[in-house]
């Protein structure tokens, strides 16, 4: 194993597209193009700002085109959306994203259950869709959902990871992150799911996405730097879920995430005030308190 920390570490804040999309009261198209203004303000170069799936589905992502419209773009910031199929990818290319994601589950019983089709069968649906991001330039990311454990089938065993990291390469698929989605996943397991992601991908090609679900996420982030890995998917304010996992709890919140980092003398390029004051900024919108430990720390040391 690798104990070779890396020096900085790159966060692409999920918390517009993942963190939102399970809200049940609709968030304004204008109060998540502030979050996203908020996110770049506090230095995050890698946002996930909406996804294009059927508004049937998820209805508070019907507005994508409009919030993708709204964004004022930095030049050294990379916009990414979520593309479930060649219809969303085709919606999402009109407004000209930097990145594409397409998701498969390590779970076949997942898979079934979130899009009614077998693991192959998902992946399959999603080769047209990579071959025409790449030819217009865009970028394509595959996030393995349910990597370590799933709602419907219990414990995921790496050599699944390793399957789907397998045919996401073979579609061409540039970048996976391997996503403990119902946040079950303890750092052993989690260093197993990434050396099967790591046999098909290199390191700089992996990342990882944890759920906090059982409070493991910032230890499997920690077990996961050990390996090498430095990048992460993390969620302003830790919002989120999963639709499909019930109980599952947010992404491990961006807030805690740089705090770790920084207090290991890793850089992040994050202002991590302005994050918190970002975090804050949409859980006064949403009317509830931060979902991030130090940003909650932080808050009472302001206001003492």
């Amino acid at each position: 194993m690798n104990m070779q920390l890396p020096t900085r570490v790159k966060l692409v804040d999920v918390g517009p597209r993942d963190g939102l999309q399970n809200e049940k009261g609709t968030v304004p198209a204008a109060v998540k193009i502030e979050l996203v203004h908020r996110l770049q303000a506090a230095g995050l170069k890698e946002i996930e700002v909406t996804s294009f799936v059927s508004p049937k589905w998820v209805p508070q992502m019907a507005d994508n085109a409009e919030v993708m419209a709204g964004v004022q773009r930095q030049p050294d910031v990379r916009y990414s959306v979520l593309t479930p199929n060649l219809k969303g990818f085709e919606a999402a290319a009109a407004c000209r994203p930097d990145e594409v994601v397409v998701f498969g589950a390590a779970s076949e019983a997942f898979s079934q259950r979130n899009i009614n089709c077998s693991i192959a069968e998902s992946i399959e649906r999603f080769a047209p869709v990579v071959e025409a991001a790449r030819a217009q330039g865009i970028a394509v990311r595959g996030a393995i959902s349910t990597a370590v454990g799933c709602p419907y089938e219990g414990e995921v065993s790496p050599e699944r990871v390793g399957y789907v990291a397998r045919l996401m390469k073979q579609i061409g698929v540039q970048h996976v992150g391997v996503c403990d989605t119902i946040g079950v996943g303890t750092p052993r397991k989690v260093q197993a799911a990434m050396e099967a992601a790591l046999a098909h991908y290199e390191l700089d090609e992996v990342s990882g996405h944890f759920h906090d679900t059982y409070g493991q996420a910032l230890a499997n982030t920690l077990a996961s730097l050990e390996m090498g890995v430095w990048q992460y998917d993390t969620s302003v304010a830790g919002l989120g879920g999963c639709p499909y996992a019930k109980g599952a709890t947010g992404n491990v919140a961006t807030e805690d995430v740089v705090y770790l980092l920084h207090g290991m003398g890793i850089e992040t390029g994050v202002d991590l005030d302005r994050l918190i004051d970002a975090g804050q900024y949409i859980s006064d919108f949403l009317g509830r308190k931060p979902n991030s430990r130090a940003a909650t720390a932080i808050l009472n040391k302001r206001a003492g």
